[in-house]
């Protein structure tokens, strides 16, 4: 793929092993600035693990891994301060209310108590949330902890947004309204960096690499990869790949 975009991750001969176990066998790829780059695989498959390794939550054995320009196995701690990451099982605080998470996360990323107010109006005032500041987050609904989540994540203007199965339990309407909150961060220029088993979740981002057995088997558009493969929908892509269905 021909892109001019800046690279905002660079991956290059990626190796992590656990023992005489290869979770990451040889990962070559890049991401650009502004797209949304879908990361698939079943579970096992190493998507995970290479995520963490992304992240600076994890060193790899061996390869070279750049994230906004920063070496990951260097400088993991300087990695941590230009990404986003919102994991599956719901990263915020329960026991908190909604103005008490955006404060704690925005204090963690490193912003004053003005920009961290600034911050937290705007994303309430988008999630039509205003009246919802001082609510516990345990009796907020899950899909609305999930769009909350998002806007944490982003509160400090990071270069990239990691998600781990972001979607994961909540209804089409909510999913839908979800990616939409995807699709304006990438117009503002964030990278968004997603993992999904929805494969029609797949269709919505620039570019995907499926994963099996450690190896990214796929990289490519997924109308390429549909072409590719002979097949109409990303579910039957995965299927060849990860499942060698014919």
């Amino acid at each position: 793929m021909n892109d001019s975009r800046e690279k905002i991750i660079e991956v290059y001969d990626l190796v992590k092993r656990f023992g005489h176990f290869e979770a990451n066998k040889h990962l070559t790829f890049d991401v650009y600035r502004g797209e949304i780059f879908g990361f698939l695989g079943a579970n096992g498959a190493g998507k995970t693990t290479a995520m963490k390794i992304l992240c600076g939550l994890s060193k790899p054995t061996s390869g070279s891994v750049k994230v906004a320009g920063v070496d990951v196995n260097r400088h993991p701690e300087a990695v941590k301060k230009r990404i986003g990451y919102m994991s599956q099982f719901f990263s915020l605080y329960n026991d908190l209310t909604v103005k008490e998470n955006f404060r704690f996360y925005g204090g963690v990323y490193g912003l004053g108590k003005k920009e961290i107010q600034q911050r937290t109006r705007y994303f309430l005032d988008k999630l039509n949330m205003q009246g919802y500041e001082s609510m516990l987050l345990r009796n907020i609904p899950l899909g609305w902890k999930q769009k909350l989540a998002f806007s944490v994540a982003s509160i400090h203007r990071p270069d990239i947004i990691f998600l781990d199965e972001p979607t994961g339990g909540v209804d089409p309407i909510t999913r839908r309204q979800f990616w939409e909150m995807i699709y304006e961060a990438s117009e503002n220029g964030t990278t968004v960096f997603v993992t999904t088993h929805y494969m029609d979740e797949a269709e919505y981002c620039e570019r995907v690499s499926i994963m099996s057995e450690g190896e990214i088997k796929a990289l490519g558009r997924p109308r390429e990869l549909k072409d590719r493969y002979g097949v109409k929908n990303m579910n039957d892509v995965f299927l060849r790949i990860a499942r060698n269905v014919e």
